[in-house]
């Protein structure tokens, strides 16, 4: 692995109303994981049940993992609580960032609290670019990611939704979608 004085970070945005995009941002952690880079995954909209993904990251020493969130949003009904909850994980996540101890972060469902109004999205941007280590990897997930930070990002996916299983009346499954 390049050394952080000659590696050029990238900010990685998966995006889109299509399944797969915390799935594929949690593919690049457990890659970058098995090559010895410290990570740290910050959850901003999933509350406190267990995911597979996050018992996976337990049995790495290199992956630090945050959920922080109070929930999906319907759960909630509280949209001050929740502009407040989001407020401070960002201020934890900038934290994080500029503590310099990771070579990657991972803000999963970030995209969302902008889409809601709750963190701007030229503050994301403008902190992408002025602010984040040059070397550091960052991925964010969630719809809607605002149009500010798919500029300032150097890739962006956009996951498509062709049909769900919910449409059929299958419910999320465990060991597939959480």
């Amino acid at each position: 692995m390049k050394s952080r004085e000659r590696r050029q970070g990238i900010t990685l945005v998966h995006t889109g109303e299509g399944k797969g995009k915390s799935s594929s941002g949690f593919g690049v952690v457990f890659r970058a994981a098995g090559w010895g880079l410290d990570i740290c995954v910050i959850q901003y909209i999933k509350g406190k049940w267990k995911t597979g993904e996050r018992q996976a990251a337990s049995r790495f020493d290199n992956i630090e993992w945050h959920t922080l969130g109070d929930g999906f949003t319907w759960d909630t009904q509280n949209p001050e609580q929740d502009i407040k909850t989001s407020r401070s994980i960002w201020e934890f996540s900038k934290k994080k960032i500029l503590s310099e101890k990771y070579d990657l972060v991972m803000l999963d469902e970030i995209n969302y609290c902008s889409g809601y109004g709750w963190i701007p999205g030229a503050e994301i941007a403008d902190f992408i670019v002025n602010d984040k280590p040059k070397w550091l990897h960052l991925i964010l997930t969630g719809r809607n990611a605002p149009k500010e930070v798919i500029e300032a990002a150097d890739t962006v996916s956009e996951m498509t939704k062709i049909k769900h299983a919910f449409e059929k009346g299958i419910k999320a499954v465990q060991g597939v979608e959480f």
